[in-house]
């Protein structure tokens, strides 16, 4: 049985744990039972909450280890039942795992939470402007259903430049291609619009007051809260329940929409 080591937790509430990364560990695991034929092709796994308890590890560490079995197609998530064995592991298979969607939010929220406190010392009137125009864009990105979050990103890389650090800035942009190239982060984030979680606006203009005040305490806070709130959804986007009544009622309304236009 895997051992939790000792956790630290953010002031989002998220417990981060510390040491090897478990879900590495979790994973394995369940690729190891499945060589064995534990479970056998187009069986289901058991449940979050039962894997959690007899692995000993959180909730949060299973779905990671899922996802990373999800990436490599050795099961499948359905929506509403849970992960099925969809081929089992052969012997050229050989794990690879990349930076979580966890992970890299992670350490978002610790440099770019100290990037914002540096920026408000630094940022101009007109990047000021730009902050607002961006947020405007991710109202409006937000109304689209396309998934796009061009303007988020945006917005976050516009502040990193603001701190006229090069490193800082360089940072940013490495957790952002991150965020966008690695299969388990993009898997998430695709499951996270799939449950309708999208920027929220009221978190960015918190960021962008903040640095108008030049009060780098403050542009701090914010971008922490903002970046800690984003590991909430990003678990929430994970919960199977979420999803499918999101996609419920997604359904509904493209049902109702259909018989208005119809009469």
């Amino acid at each position: 049985m895997l051992m939790l080591p000792p956790s630290r937790r953010l002031k989002s509430g998220i417990a981060i744990e510390t040491h090897e990364r478990l879900y590495k560990g979790l994973a394995q695991r369940l690729i190891d039972d499945l060589t064995v034929g534990k479970y056998p092709v187009g069986s289901r796994l058991p449940a979050e909450r039962e894997l959690a308890t007899a692995y000993a590890v959180s909730r949060p560490t299973v779905r990671e280890a899922v996802i990373a079995l999800e990436v490599q197609g050795l099961v499948e998530v359905r929506i509403g039942s849970g992960a099925h064995v969809k081929r089992l592991p052969g012997a050229e298979d050989m794990p690879e795992y990349h930076a979580t969607a966890f992970e890299i939010t992670e350490a978002r929220l610790l440099i770019e939470g100290e990037a914002a406190a540096l920026a408000a010392t630094q940022i101009t009137e007109d990047e000021l402007q730009d902050l607002d125009r961006l947020v405007q864009r991710i109202a409006e990105e937000n109304d689209r259903d396309h998934g796009k979050e061009d303007a988020d990103q945006e917005f976050h890389l516009l502040i990193a430049r603001a701190t006229r650090n090069t490193a800082l800035a360089r940072s940013v942009e490495e957790l952002w291609r991150l965020r966008t190239t690695s299969p388990e982060s993009t898997l998430l984030f695709a499951k996270a619009r799939s449950a309708h979680i999208k920027p929220v606006v009221e978190e960015h203009c918190l960021i962008a007051q903040a640095l108008r005040l030049r009060d780098p305490d403050a542009a701090r806070a914010a971008m922490r809260a903002h970046l800690g709130a984003v590991l909430e959804y990003l678990l929430f986007a994970t919960e199977e329940r979420a999803v499918a009544e999101a996609r419920r009622a997604a359904q509904s309304t493209r049902e109702r929409f259909a018989r208005s236009v119809a009469l």
